[in-house]
């Protein structure tokens, strides 16, 4: 391979001598090409898709329950309030008020040290504090987006006879969607950047194998650097559909 001849033609010249160029050359190829190190980096990869996908159900799932709690409870009729929705309400905005108002780094220490001190999958733990702290922003993202739609959307599918949950499933939720579909994006992307803090607890996802081949290489900067870029063409790529998704259902909206 012309990689491997360059880099062995280097290593001949001293280390004194050698072009700054040259010098980046041998430090790229020792952090990606030696000893088939860029396998290391996608399976690091692979980690952390799988740990974002995991936790991304999470949080849209505990999403949706808690921001249908809060949304059912702030639209019920004065004097016709339900006591079971109430409390289910205010352990709704203590989980949200907890969940945001302390660090993601702290969160994961609890999780990995504290609840699952004695577990050693690392990474189902991660995922798991992920998604529980995704959950209190995306309840927020969608209780935002449902009440910032017309009242008169629900009285209007109540008087065509719908109950709640059909006035919603099929009026609200698909008109709210489309609002909230931007700021959604953005909590996925985050959450896709969060993963990174999964080291913190031993998770083995793509920072926990640069680091390992920069304590191999003795050298951090292109482990690194390597990471922060499959980061962000990873970041890009959902923009891109992100982006296309908001223009279909704009096109839709026009027709």
């Amino acid at each position: 391979m012309n990689v491997d001849r360059l880099f062995e033609s280097l290593l001949a010249i001293p280390k004194s001598e050698l072009t700054f160029w040259q010098e980046m050359f041998m430090r790229f190829y020792r952090a990606w090409f030696e000893a088939d190190r860029w396998q290391t980096y996608f399976k690091g990869l692979g980690v952390t898709l799988e740990v974002t996908v995991i936790a991304l159900s999470i949080g849209v799932v505990l999403g949706v329950l808690v921001a249908s709690i809060r949304v059912a409870h702030d639209q019920q009729y004065p004097g016709n309030r339900n006591i079971f929705l109430s409390i289910a309400d205010k352990i709704c905005k203590l989980y949200v008020t907890v969940i945001r108002g302390t660090p993601m780094t702290v969160q994961l220490l609890i999780w990995g040290l504290v609840v699952f001190a004695s577990s050693r999958e690392f990474n189902l733990v991660g995922a798991l504090g992920l998604g529980i702290n995704s959950g209190a922003y995306v309840a927020e993202i969608i209780r935002g987006g449902l009440m910032s739609l017309d009242p008169g959307q629900t009285e209007a599918g109540r008087s065509l006879g719908l109950g709640y949950i059909d006035t919603m499933r099929f009026i609200v939720i698909p008109q709210g969607f489309k609002a909230i579909l931007p700021s959604l994006g953005n909590e996925f992307i985050v959450l896709l950047k969060d993963t990174s803090l999964l080291t913190v607890i031993a998770g083995k996802e793509i920072v926990y194998f640069a680091k390992s081949i920069g304590s191999n290489t003795y050298d951090y900067m292109f482990p690194l650097l390597i990471t922060a870029v499959m980061y962000l063409i990873m970041v890009l790529i959902f923009s891109r559909l992100q982006s296309r998704l908001e223009r279909r259902l704009q096109k839709s909206d026009r027709r």
